[in-house]
């Protein structure tokens, strides 16, 4: 057994391959990332979706067919797949699914800061909470064994705190050999018309009761004695800061929190004179716990917000709710000194533009010195809300409405908007200015569909965003901002005083990005070249 020096990411990277997942696949956000990255470097079968509802769907159809998979996001990415999720609890897998949400407290990287714990309870899922990397690593194959046996999804939740955290690993000396892929036919258990669906709601609750008697056992969940004046009960990285934080006292971690060992818990809160639930985000174990009749204290609502520290666990136990310091001030974000889209933003302000805008590196837009963003909400949700806004100003403000979106973030989530607009154009029509870096910058760099390369940067079909908008039968226009920052602006001064609809896809690589994009694009052109080669020299055999 080796040890390795890892992050909770790499940890279930390696975990992926050493449990022989077929195929990981997902969509960039930030705590999650690198888990497919690794996993790719490592050899395994990694791709990057469109978006996480496409990237689950093909996890989905993988685990149809007996196969291992894994299928990474980051918290409101969930968002984004909770239509196939809540009902691919009710089909059930055949081989083995796992479902990675990194949460994160405290929005180190993020637009809210929910607590995924909810969306296990509400789909009808196991969930795992591992606390650093060594858990996250042996956590994996608990939820690889779980999917196989009750034949469900399992949702996987790390957090930010545990995703980018290092410590060393020991790994398993050799990988598993699941069984090969194989499809069988079951159209009462996967297609869910409501005659199969109902039967189906039935056997997902008694595979859920099973869990938890499971549960009641497993040593996934592990009690610690020591004083009985106080029973802390706790979960995720929270566990290692109580754990520092008052290290004689009684602990119940909490490994698989949902469904929960009600009875252990139950037991476990009246061995003790003060039982308190340690958990980050939402009071989710405690809600819990108090309906099912047990006595347990709650953290304050103060310590709802953010990430929990030994510090601030010291408090919770102290019952301290006075004022908490300041964090320190840090230096705000900006756009880089060489970002291409200075000039655009510098545009939108000096034409006083109504901008609704999106998700990505540009949403920094929104900051010194040009405040030029007016709405910020969800990934794709600019298109839709400044058409929104369009509908319903007065005539002079509809016309300065404008919305900014990225090219990774049009292809997640952008196109429907787009259709949208083409199908319920307003009055004064509109304006989309698309920022084309050709790469997902926010997040490090990641391909997507519209760059032609793969995870791995290597040559694939490539999504044409003009071609997609024209089909669309909107006039789309490409210019480089950077290059010719007076002819963009007369550009949108022209396409704002048209009631046309109208694209602007402001194209510039990403100047972090610019000279890696040249050597992938090299290498896939020389890729392409020997492919060709190679099919001419077999036709002429």
């Amino acid at each position: 057994m080796t040890k390795r020096l890892l992050s909770g990411d790499e940890a279930v990277a390696l975990a992926a391959r050493d449990a022989g997942i077929l195929l990981g696949t997902g969509y960039p956000g930030t705590p999650s990332t690198e888990i497919l990255e690794a996993f790719g470097a490592l050899g395994g079968r990694a791709q990057w979706a469109p978006n996480e509802k496409v990237a689950l769907e093909v996890g989905l159809g993988a685990a149809y067919g007996g196969g291992r998979a894994l299928v990474t996001m980051k918290h409101v990415g969930l968002n984004v797949a909770a239509d196939p999720l809540f009902t691919a609890a009710y089909t059930g897998v055949t081989g083995a699914l796992v479902v990675v949400s990194a949460d994160d407290p405290g929005m180190a990287s993020s637009q809210n800061e929910q607590d995924n714990r909810r969306y296990a309870i509400a789909a009808g899922l196991p969930m795992l909470s591992p606390a650093d990397p060594q858990e996250a690593y042996d956590y994996f194959f608990k939820a690889v064994e779980l999917s196989e046996r009750w034949g469900l999804p399992v949702l996987f939740r790390m957090t930010t705190r545990v995703c980018h955290s290092k410590s060393l690993v020991s790994g398993r000396s050799a990988p598993e050999v699941p069984k090969p892929p194989h499809f069988e036919r079951d159209i009462p258990g996967r297609v869910m018309i409501p005659a199969y669906a109902r039967p189906a709601h039935r056997k997902l609750r008694a595979k859920l009761a099973e869990i938890a008697a499971f549960g009641e056992t497993s040593d996934l969940n592990t009690l610690t004695e020591g004083r009985r004046d106080l029973g802390i009960i706790t979960d995720g990285v929270c566990s290692l800061h109580a754990a520092e934080a008052s290290p004689g006292a009684s602990f119940f971690k909490i490994g698989l929190v949902h469904p929960l060992p009600v009875e252990r818990l139950r037991a476990f809160a009246a061995s003790v004179e003060r039982c308190i639930v340690v958990e980050e985000g939402d009071p989710v174990i405690a809600d819990a716990l108090r309906a099912a009749g047990l006595t347990v204290e709650s953290k304050p609502e103060m310590f709802r917000f953010g990430e929990l520290d030994v510090g601030r666990i010291r408090r919770i136990l102290a019952r301290d709710t006075s004022v908490e310091p300041p964090l320190p001030k840090g230096k705000p974000p900006e756009l880089c000194a060489a970002c291409p889209y200075h000039p655009v933003y510098a545009t939108l302000r000096k034409l006083d533009c109504i901008v609704a805008g999106d998700i990505g590196c540009y949403t920094l837009g929104v900051m010194e010195p040009y405040r030029a963003m007016d709405t910020c909400v969800a990934m794709g949700a600019s298109i839709g809300v400044g058409l929104g806004l369009r509908h319903v100003l007065p005539a002079e403000q509809a016309r300065r409405v404008v919305s900014i979106i990225g090219d990774s973030t049009f292809i997640h989530s952008g196109v429907s908007g787009v259709m949208e607009m083409a199908y319920n154009p307003p009055a004064s029509g509109h304006v989309v200015i698309v920022l084309d870096n050709g790469i997902t910058a926010m997040t490090g760099q990641q391909e997507h569909p519209g760059t032609g390369r793969t995870l791995e940067h290597e040559a694939t079909g490539k999504i044409s965003i003009e071609g997609t908008t024209r089909a669309m039968g909107i006039e789309t226009a490409i210019i480089d901002p950077f290059a010719d920052p007076a002819g963009f602006e007369r550009l949108l001064v022209e396409r704002l005083a048209t009631p046309k609809l109208s694209i602007i896809v402001a194209r510039r690589p990403c100047v972090l990005a610019a000279a890696d994009i040249r050597a992938w694009e090299k290498a896939a052109e020389s890729s392409r070249v020997s492919a060709s080669c190679a099919g001419c020299a077999t036709e002429d055999a």
